[in-house]
C-alpha cells in the first residue's frame, strides 16, 4: 500500500484527494494536515464523506510514516513550507499550488502526463498542472505538434466556482454567482506562462501570444474551453493528428461530435473536439476542474509515480443528468 499524507486537507482539492484515496485500492490515508481543522472529523467539513471514514484532521507531520505527500496549499505556500520543514528524500512530493510548475532551479517534474509521462514515472517530485492550464494545453498541444501555433491564439475559458477556492469571496458567494458571468485578470492570468512553457516544449519554440480570458461561471465545477488557431491546415489532418497524439492517452479522449460539460463533470476525463471555419480552426475542451484539473491528476501522477496503472482508482462516471 502506497503510504499518504496530505497537507492542507481542508480545502476543496484536498476534499477530493481525500474521497479519492479512501476508494484507491492502493493507496492508504496516514494524516490528513490542517491546523485550522485539528482533531476535527474530516466529515465535518467534507460532508460528502459522512460514513465513509473516521479519518481526523491532525496538526502533526508524521513524513516518516508516508511515501508520498500533496501539497493541496495556496499558491506560494509550499516553496515557504519546504524551507521550514524537512521532509526524508525517500518521500515523493506531489505539490498542486504553482510554486514549482516553471522550470528553474528545481527537480520538479511538470506534471502533465499526456506529454511528460517517462519523466513523471521517475520523478520524486512532481508539480500538478493548473486546472485552466491543463484544458488549454490539451486543446492547443497536438496543434503544437503540428507546428500550427504562429499567429496568435485566442482563447476562452469558463470556470465553476469551485476553482476559486472554499474560502468565502465575494465572487463565490452563491447569490452573487448564480445567474451572473463575469471575466477576471484578462490577458494575465498566471497559467499562461506553464501553457507556453508546454506548447514551446512540443512546437520548439512560440512566438505567438496566448490571449486569453478567463470567466467566471454560474455552476459549482467543471471548465468549458475554445481555442481559435488560424491555419490553412485541412480538417481531416488534424484530426487525424488529435485522435494520434491522444490514442495512447488514459484519460483524454478527441470527440468526433460536440462536446459538452456534463460529459466529464465527477471524473478524470478530458474530451477535446475540433472544427474549421474557413481559415479559423476551433477546438473546445472540457474538464472537471477538481478532477482531471487538480486532484484527480495529482492521484494519476501519483500511480505513475509508484510504477501502477494510472487509471487505478480513477474509474469514475459522469452524472449526465
Amino acid at each position: 500500500m502506497i503510504r499518504v499524507g496530505i497537507l492542507g486537507a481542508a480545502g476543496y482539492t484536498g476534499g477530493e484527494l481525500i474521497r479519492l484515496l479512501l476508494n484507491h485500492p492502493d493507496a492508504e490515508i496516514v494524516f490528513a494536515n490542517s491546523e485550522s481543522q485539528a482533531g476535527l472529523p474530516v466529515s465535518s467539513v467534507h460532508e460528502g464523506l459522512v460514513g465513509d471514514t473516521d479519518l481526523r484532521f491532525t496538526d502533526q507531520l508524521p513524513f516518516s510514516e508516508v511515501d508520498v505527500v500533496f501539497f493541496c496549499f495556496g499558491h506560494g505556500k509550499s516553496e515557504a513550507f519546504l524551507r521550514e520543514h524537512d521532509i526524508p528524500a525517500s518521500v515523493k512530493i506531489i505539490d498542486l499550488a504553482q510554486d514549482f510548475r516553471l522550470r528553474g532551479d528545481h527537480d520538479y517534474v511538470y506534471g502533465l502526463p499526456e506529454i511528460n509521462k517517462t519523466d513523471i514515472c521517475q520523478a520524486s517530485h512532481v508539480a500538478n498542472p493548473g486546472c485552466f492550464a491543463t484544458a488549454i494545453q490539451l486543446a492547443l498541444l497536438p496543434a503544437a505538434y503540428l507546428n500550427l501555433l504562429k499567429e496568435d491564439v485566442s482563447v476562452n475559458a469558463i470556470t465553476g466556482s469551485t476553482g476559486a477556492g472554499q474560502k468565502p469571496g465575494p465572487t463565490t458567494h452563491f447569490s452573487w454567482r448564480s445567474d451572473n458571468m463575469s471575466i477576471y485578470k484578462p490577458f494575465q492570468h498566471q497559467h499562461v506562462a506553464e501553457i507556453r512553457q508546454s506548447l514551446r516544449q512540443v512546437q520548439g519554440y512560440l512566438d505567438a501570444d496566448i490571449d486569453f480570458i478567463p470567466y467566471r461561471g454560474p455552476f459549482a465545477r467543471g471548465i468549458f474551453c475554445t481555442a481559435v488557431v488560424r491555419t490553412p491546415a485541412p480538417i481531416e489532418d488534424v484530426v487525424e493528428a488529435y485522435e494520434d497524439f491522444y490514442r495512447d492517452a488514459a484519460f483524454t479522449h478527441y470527440s468526433h461530435e460536440p462536446i459538452d460539460l456534463k460529459q466529464v463533470v465527477g471524473t478524470n476525463k478530458a474530451l477535446v473536439h475540433c472544427e474549421k471555419h474557413g481559415q479559423k480552426l476551433l477546438i473546445t475542451s472540457v474538464i472537471d476542474n477538481l478532477l482531471k484539473g487538480a486532484s484527480g491528476q495529482a492521484v494519476q501522477n501519483m500511480n505513475l509515480m509508484f510504477g501502477l496503472d494510472e487509471k487505478t482508482g480513477l474509474q469514475l462516471k459522469a452524472i449526465a443528468f
